[in-house]
């Protein structure tokens, strides 16, 4: 029933929203808005051309790769980047169906499919060991990623991840973008529709500190979900995820920090908890006036939290 009532909701909004529609921007528009000096592209497998900035001393001591999440892109990282570029090398990268990264239009967004994507462009910098870190979805990149090549890693980060298992979660509190994806109807509006139409009130979730939702970060957004194949790679259909359990993560053996916000309105901290919890040795930082990007809205204190982190590690 809940299904078929979300079909209908989508099915109403596509006739109230017709005139709400958008086109794409070409990436030359959204490469002079938004590369900056530091931006890099790599050709990879598949036919990619995948955004990264590579940014900090090449002899640091740690290198850090961090992962975005859904919608996002990698300039979430760059308040990390101004606190601790000085000290690490420190590599980000916009994902398929994200920000400047370009993708063939038959591309299939997956967890798997990004950790080859993190692994391919690792290999093509010539990275030897290094930290890999995600947000939201890009947490669930890096824990797969972890599961798979630790013998890449000095640790692991993950802030605010998604992929704990949690059936019983209700999905009222769900933002609308979310469900209206887990509906083939919900999924073929969202290719049509403005992004901004979702865009100011799902941010204002994730951040947590309104004042931090300016115009230009709302721009940024709605600008970057409109380049040209991104709504159709993130609203075509993945398929079934493959089962995860708590004992999933006692397999991952590298240090790992684990940091979350406890009023994240996105992701319920409990699965922070659960993280730390099922991880062997991990550290749990919860910041109790946190949302769910700390890494923007706790610059300060994420970045030193990551830093005494760092300095932990062995080698």
């Amino acid at each position: 029933m809940r299904r078929l009532n979300l079909a209908a909701l989508a099915a109403a909004a596509a006739i109230g929203l017709s005139g709400c529609l958008a086109g794409d921007i070409p990436y030359a528009t959204l490469e002079t808005r938004y590369a900056s000096p530091a931006s890099r592209y790599a050709d990879l497998p598949g036919g990619l051309r995948v955004h990264y900035r590579d940014q900090g001393p090449r002899d640091a001591a740690r290198t850090l790769v961090l992962i975005h999440g859904f919608s996002a892109s990698l300039h979430a990282w760059e308040p990390w980047v101004e606190r601790l570029s000085n000290d690490y090398r420190i590599v980000t990268l916009d994902l398929p169906g994200h920000g400047l990264t370009r993708a063939p239009d038959d591309y299939v967004a997956s967890t798997s499919a990004s950790v080859a994507v993190v692994d391919d462009l690792t290999r093509r910098l010539g990275l030897g060991r290094f930290v890999v870190g995600g947000n939201s979805m890009g947490g669930g990149v890096a824990w797969t990623y972890a599961l798979a090549h630790p013998e890449k890693l000095d640790g692991l980060v993950l802030v605010a991840s998604a992929g704990w298992p949690d059936p019983e979660r209700r999905r009222e509190g769900t933002p609308l973008v979310f469900r209206l994806l887990a509906n083939p109807a919900g999924r073929a509006l969202l290719r049509k529709v403005d992004p901004g139409l979702f865009a100011e009130k799902g941010l204002k979730q994730a951040y947590l500190d309104e004042s931090l939702v300016t115009d230009a970060v709302v721009d940024r957004y709605v600008d970057m979900a409109r380049a040209p194949g991104h709504r159709a790679i993130l609203t075509r259909d993945r398929g079934a995820a493959p089962a995860i359990t708590p004992q999933t993560f006692a397999a991952i053996r590298v240090p790992t920090l684990v940091m979350t916000g406890e009023q994240d309105a996105l992701i319920p901290a409990a699965h922070s908890r659960g993280f730390a919890g099922a991880i062997p040795g991990a550290t749990l930082v919860i910041y109790p006036d946190g949302g769910h990007v700390p890494m923007e809205q706790l610059p300060d204190r994420s970045a030193a939290d990551l830093r005494t982190f760092l300095a932990s590690l062995p080698g």
